[in-house]
Formats: structure tokens, sequence, C-alpha cells
């Protein structure tokens, strides 16, 4: 048994140093990223058995990525390398208010975009005490919608599907569509309220929200975001609600791939509750990291949420 299996596209992200622009900056911090890679990377740094699968450029690029994952413990054998394909990339114009953080994207007919149910691993995947999957994936191309659905359908394990729209992949309407098959199929949700909103036509009340998707879909474990204002979560007869951690925003993205991995966690545990608290930290912790991926040991999360503080360790 392993703890995790995922699957989607990881990506070179190119970002410029807050206060330049895209268009004038003359460097840029270069990082590996993705959802779901970043939910790996996390899980396997906090000690977790996962197995991350993907179809990957065979370029020094392609090989920089699964450095990435490797060196956090991350099992990339399910992975495929690709002759003369392309990675995907994206560019990131960090801003502070008043002004937004904006993403340029470069990722169309990346080596991700050909994955089939036949590059499946299929044994791993029936292996996995939890099954990781996402809204984006399923967006990248027809046959990434099907390798995902086939996924959702097979896995003998709990389903953790997180919505994770991405408008400049598709319309609401379509993601709608065909993202809502995957909500049924899933054992647990999680969703940002402007996604359920914008969606699956919601209450913008988190609370009401989690209500409406979990009786709209029979989905017994859902988890709300809700920003600033913290995470809202049912489970079966139980539900709560888990304030955010304060923190000085440094960079916003990674923060809801850091949270799910620690939903995962407590999920592993048996214990979604805690498993919120730690996700909870960990978003904290990737808002005041560069990058969209975490490095966060076991002991440095349980003190950050025993602390749940900025005092020195001295």
């Amino acid at each position: 048994m392993i703890d995790v299996f995922t699957l989607g596209e990881a990506m070179l992200r190119f970002s410029v140093p807050p206060g330049e622009s895209l268009r004038g900056s003359g460097s840029f911090e270069v990082h590996v990223a993705g959802a779901e890679a970043n939910v790996a990377v996390a899980l396997g740094r906090l000690g977790r058995s996962v197995s991350w699968a993907s179809l990957v450029a065979d370029n020094q690029l392609g090989h920089r990525v699964l450095d990435h994952l490797t060196v956090a413990g991350v099992d990339v054998s399910g992975v495929r390398l690709v002759n003369d394909a392309r990675l995907g990339t994206y560019f990131v114009d960090l801003q502070v208010p008043p002004r937004a953080t904006a993403v340029v994207y470069d990722r169309a007919e990346s080596a991700v975009c050909s994955m089939s149910p036949d590059h499946v691993d299929w044994e791993t995947v029936g292996q996995a005490r939890v099954v990781h999957l996402t809204g984006i994936t399923p967006a990248l191309s027809p046959s990434c919608m099907e390798t995902s659905l086939a996924i959702a359908e097979r896995a003998p394990g709990r389903v953790c599907f997180d919505v994770n729209y991405r408008s400049k992949l598709w319309g609401p309407q379509e993601a709608a569509e065909s993202l809502g098959p995957f909500l049924e199929k899933a054992d647990t949700v999680v969703c940002g309220i402007s996604d359920a909103v914008l969606l699956f036509d919601t209450d913008p009340e988190p609370q009401r929200a989690m209500d409406q998707l979990s009786s709209r879909f029979g989905i017994e474990t859902v988890v709300v975001t809700a920003g600033e204002r913290g995470v809202h979560w049912l489970d079966g007869d139980a539900s709560g609600h888990q304030s955010a951690f304060p923190v000085e925003i440094i960079d916003r993205l990674g923060a809801g791939d850091a949270l799910v991995a620690g939903i995962i966690d407590g999920l592993l545990d048996g214990d979604l509750e805690t498993g919120v608290e730690r996700g909870a930290a960990m978003a904290a912790v990737a808002l005041t990291t560069r990058g969209d991926a975490i490095s966060l040991t076991r002991g440095e999360l349980e003190a950050l949420v025993g602390a749940q503080n900025g005092d020195v360790d001295r």
C-alpha cells in the first residue's frame, strides 16, 4: 500500500520580482509548479508515501521536474518521458495591492496533453489509500479528461477531488458540466467559495454552499475555502470552521495546494478536522514562500500548529 496517488501536469514557473513587470523585468525566478505536483511534494516532505504520474518532456527541463519531486521523496516511476515534447511554462507578474498578481500561461500541447488511460499504472492506483485529482487536468485535453475520469471511477481507495477551476482553460458552463461527475464519484471534495458560486450556483455563504454541494452531489466530506475568512468543513454529521492563520503574504500561488495536502494528511489519519487545521498552517507557509511548492517537515508542521505565531524559536 501507498498513502497517495496523484497525476497531473508539472510546469516551470517564471516570476519577476515584486514591483517589476513581465514587460520590463530583466530577470526571472524559476520554480517547478503544478497543482498535483505541489500536493505531492508537500506530502512527501511530511513523510507520506506518494506516487505522482504524468507525461514529461525527455529533456533537461523535464528532468528538472523529476529531480524536484524525487528530492521531496515522491515516487516518479509512473512518469512517462516523451521525446520531442515540450514542458509547459507559465509566467507570474507578482504585484502588491492595489495591483493584482497576473499569470500568463504557455502550456498548450505540452507532453501531458496526450496522456491516456494506457499510461496509468493501475496497480499503483489500486494500492493507494487516497487518490488525489483536480479540475485542472481534465481541462487540458479530451484524453486527460478521459484518464482522470477513469481513475475516479476505478480507484478503490478514497478519492479526494479539488475543483480548482481555471478560467484560462475553459468556461464556467463547460467546467460545471464536465466536473459534475467527478464530484459525484469523489469521497472528499475541496472547493473555493467563488468556484462553488460560479460553477454550481451555490449560496455565497460558505456554510450554506458546503451543505448544498453535499446534498446535490451526495458527498460525505466537503471542504469549502474562503481565503482570509478561513475554511468550512463537513464530514458526515460533523462540521466546523478553521480560521486562517495570520500571515504577511509574499507569494499567493500554491496556498490552495498546500491546504489540500494538509487535508489529505488528516484524512490519512482518519481526522478531517485536524487535517483542515494542518492545511491552514501549510497554506500560511505557502503564502510566505517563493514559488508554488512548500518544504515543511512533520516536526515543523507540528510546531507551527502548536504555536500559531511567528515568535523566534530560541
